[in-house]
């Protein structure tokens, strides 16, 4: 199918030094991301300087790559002053875009440079049109979807917007929606809203099903999904509508980048044609080689719970290709998979000198690695190889049978530095040349690479030639001398206009090239004129004037109580029943359930009682999904808990009558973000799971404190992903389908590397939620928050039952009304916990700080 008459989209390739810049540039890349100096999600990566960042900016508008810089973290309250900052120094290096994922910084770009693109960042968690819609005052041209939006529903959220759409089609996948991990943040302090993930989903975890650990024959990596391929997608995708192509990988290698700008730039080019991408193995191989966990498709195709996470490794292994079948003596024979062989591959692809590593089991079960450079090749057949290796590689029979994959491309490096240095393979521009020459006239040459024209005349005019005089192919091939800049010529068209043949010094026409070469040259770089900005004090006065009014009466603290299952519900109900519980000081009984249809008759238990009762919407909300939220406007309760943007866009569109709750998940980091959620709509926000007791006492200070809540007692939810670990490990279903819904049966804990216990729980779409074992309490604070107005904090339930339960309940509800003390709260909550009690992410009052920097 012909796909020409569609927009070619944007291929977006990382960039985390100036080499792989130009290792993006000059193997297809149209554009690149790198970071905001000191405010960027990858913590780990090199920290440009602002001047390191004007040159990769210039060299890639000289080159016609855009630049998009990633802003995307939360911003502090107290760092509101320093992104202003950091704003003044490169809105005049003229980026292309600033991807944000915070958006009170979308509000401050906006005050400050109202010209600029912002790309929303998938840290936003935006899977729905109605998010980008319920943001459509805030200007944002291109929304990144969330990794796990399915091609279909890509397609129906794009049917549905005018906005740009910009989507990952190749490189590491996040098994948490990016925004919604706070596993970094609940084990270490460390925020992946910050730039600081810790890579937990890396880590390997031991599975204890109904309190029993489950043996699952040498599987420990049950949370680390294979990287992103989407390459044979491409075709989908351009049908799909998609405006950018992005890859994933800022703290890769220059090797890695050219390959995938250069694979992606190929199979758009086919996909536009209407042609299958030519080798696509030998593609993925060469990819693969510069990095990768194995290769999958991600959730293009909806889940698929046997598949995404592979579970024996979560490194580097490269491309898997074949099998031993052979052990010899310094030697292996290998024979490639059936379906690498029909997909075109041959045993002669392997060189000396590349590196293979392979896959086998131990005598006791356990996978082990060995690898090493190959020494010569010997082709046994069209599928089958023998491999040597030097001699101090000690070769053994358990080898046989053993998994192998080739990780290492010994001309790869070599390859790419040519790429960027070779004259003849750097990427040149296309420009048009025009000449105008006539007697006693100077020569005039005009070059135009299609943005800019340049013009100019020769010093001296054309004089009679006494012998052979100027023609047009003399011109054009000095005109068209441009190897040693970034331009080659395109088109030529010349007028002589003379009886007699004219001459002028070939000196002359040089320097014109010369200068028109420079002219154009310094007006790619310049990018249009200089924006004005305005100073840093007006920004200033404009971020205090944002601040939230407080009301002059305050009702004083309440506590929001939030409740995981009907039985929790029967609990407390009973309790209040019984004298055991006083529900006073409760303001919202918030539902969170699994089970919708558990719902109603929960809300009628409470309402029995004449209590307020608010219901959680899920956190992701997609395309297909709208059946959750209108079952919960049908219930019309009091309020609901808002957990993503476009349920708030739906909930008011559809004429809610209650409150709307915005819950942690927004991630509220600054008054801005909260006053921008309170003014559209919003009754009251949770504070971001990323604030620690300073940065919450800021941010109360800031605003409308009565307006805003804080968890300030839970397990803390930190992995919400799309993997199912109940399907993917406690059945052979690939979706709710057919995995047999094992999460009706059984309990399931995690047991990180580190002795941390996790719980999994999946909510109404199957999603898991991964919960910290260990429980968190902000009880030390809650005191200094209440004077400063704070208006509501929030016990949130887990697993608890009967008088554990109440017992909690009761302890917080005393200390609010001070009739307990902060040490009692503290010991009645220490003495029914099983993990202990932690004051988490509260208690951090330094940013984390890689070893690495």
């Amino acid at each position: 199918m012909e796909n020409q008459n569609l927009k070619r989209p944007e291929l977006l390739l990382p960039v985390g030094t100036k080499d792989m810049a130009l290792a993006a540039i000059h193997n297809g890349a149209d554009a690149i991301f790198m970071g905001v100096p000191g405010f960027n999600a990858r913590g780990r990566s090199h920290d440009f300087q602002i001047e390191e960042v004007k040159d990769i900016i210039d060299t890639c508008h000289l080159h016609g790559v855009k630049v998009n810089l990633a802003f995307n973290i939360l911003i502090f309250q107290n760092e509101l002053q320093g992104a202003v900052e950091v704003l003044e120094k490169i809105l005049p290096l003229k980026p292309d875009a600033f991807i944000v994922q915070d958006l009170g910084l979308v509000r401050l770009i906006r005050q400050m440079a109202p010209w600029q693109r912002v790309h929303a960042s998938t840290q936003m968690s935006v899977t729905n049109a109605e998010a980008i819609q319920w943001l459509d005052d805030l200007g944002i041209q291109r929304f990144v979807l969330a990794r796990e939006n399915s091609i279909s529903e890509i397609t129906a959220i794009k049917q549905n917007t005018t906005k740009e759409i910009e989507v990952f089609v190749h490189g590491a996948l996040c098994v948490s929606y990016s925004g919604q991990c706070f596993t970094s943040e609940g084990i270490g302090g460390r925020s992946a809203n910050r730039g600081q993930c810790a890579q937990s989903c890396r880590f390997t975890y031991e599975m204890h099903v109904d309190g029993e650990k489950r043996d699952l024959n040498g599987k420990s990596f049950l949370v680390s999904p294979q990287d992103l391929c989407g390459i044979n997608e491409v075709p989908q995708l351009l049908a799909a509508g998609v405006d950018c192509f992005k890859v994933e990988g800022r703290l890769k290698t220059p090797e890695y980048v050219a390959t995938a700008a250069r694979s992606f730039d190929e199979a758009i080019t086919s996909a536009q044609g209407g042609k299958a991408l030519a080798n696509p193995i030998l593609k993925k191989k060469q990819m693969a080689s510069a990095f990768s966990r194995g290769f999958y498709s991600g959730w293009f195709h909806g889940v698929n719970h046997q598949e995404l996470v592979e579970g024996t490794f979560s490194a580097h292994r490269g491309f898997e290709f074949g099998k031993i079948t052979r052990v010899n003596g310094n030697s292996l024979e290998v024979e490639l998979n059936p379906a690498a062989f029909l997909q075109g591959l041959k045993a002669d692809f392997i060189k000396a000198g590349d590196g293979i590593l392979w896959v086998y089991k131990d005598r006791s079960g356990q996978n082990l690695e060995k690898g090493g450079f190959v020494f010569a090749v010997k082709c046994l057949s069209s599928s089958k190889f023998e491999l040597e290796f030097s001699r101090d590689i000690a070769m053994d029979g358990l080898y046989l049978g053993a998994r192998v994959f080739y990780n290492h491309d010994k001309d790869l490096k070599k390859d790419v530095s040519l790429s960027v240095e070779d004259k003849q393979r750097k990427k040149r521009l296309p420009v048009f040349i025009r000449a105008q020459a006539s007697l006693g006239q100077p020569l005039t040459v005009e070059y135009t690479d299609g943005t800019y024209t340049v013009s100019a005349s020769s010093e001296n005019v054309c004089e009679a030639a006494k012998n052979k005089g100027l023609n047009a192919q003399d011109l054009q091939e000095e005109l068209f001398a441009l190897m040693g800049s970034p331009f080659r010529g395109e088109g030529f068209e010349c007028m002589i206009d003379a009886m007699t043949p004219l001459f002028l010094p070939h000196r002359q026409i040089k320097e014109l090239r010369q200068q028109l070469v420079k002219e154009l040259t310094d007006l790619r770089i310049k990018n249009g004129a200089a924006p004005v900005i305005p100073a840093q004090p007006a920004v200033m006065d404009w971020i205090a004037s944002k601040k939230i009014s407080k009301t002059s009466a305050h009702p004083g603290l309440k506590l929001n109580l939030l409740l995981r299952d009907k039985h929790q519900v029967e609990d407390v109900a009973n309790a209040i029943k019984n004298g055991e519980l006083t529900p006073a000081g409760i303001n919202y009984f918030i539902l969170d359930f699994e089970f919708g249809l558990d719902f109603e008759p929960s809300l009628n238990v409470l309402r029995a009682q004449n209590l307020k009762v608010a219901v959680a919407t899920t956190r992701i909300l997609k395309p297909n999904e709208h059946r959750n939220i209108k079952a919960l406007l049908r219930m019309n309760p009091d309020a609901i808990l808002a957990r993503n943007l476009g349920a708030v866009q739906y909930l008011q569109a559809n004429g809610f009558q209650g409150e709307i709750l915005g819950d942690f998940s927004l991630n509220v980091a600054n008054h801005l973000t909260a006053q921008y959620l309170l003014d559209k709509g919003l009754t009251s926000v949770c504070l971001g799971y990323d604030l620690n007791h300073l940065q919450v006492s800021e941010l109360i200070q800031a605003g409308q404190a009565e307006r805003f809540e804080v968890t300030a007692y839970q397990y803390m939810p930190s992995f919400h992903m799309e993997h199912c670990v109940f399907a993917a490990f406690l059945s052979k279903g690939t979706s709710f389908k057919d995995c047999g819904k094992p999460c009706e049966k059984h309990e399931v804990k995690l047991k990180d590397q580190f002795g941390n216990w996790h719980q999994i729980k999946p909510d109404q779409e199957c999603r898991n939620t991964m919960y910290n074992g260990t429980s968190q309490s902000a009880a030390r604070y809650v005191k200094e928050w209440e004077s400063f107005g704070l208006g509501y904090i929030r016990y949130e339930a887990l697993k608890e039952r009967g008088a554990e339960l109440i017992t909690k309940i009761q302890a917080h509800l005393d200390f609010i009304s001070g009739t307990k003390n902060l040490e009692s709260l503290i010991k009645d909550l220490g003495n029914v916990e099983s993990y202990g009690l932690s004051e988490s992410h509260f208690g951090r009052e330094k940013e984390y700080q890689s070893r690495k920097k």
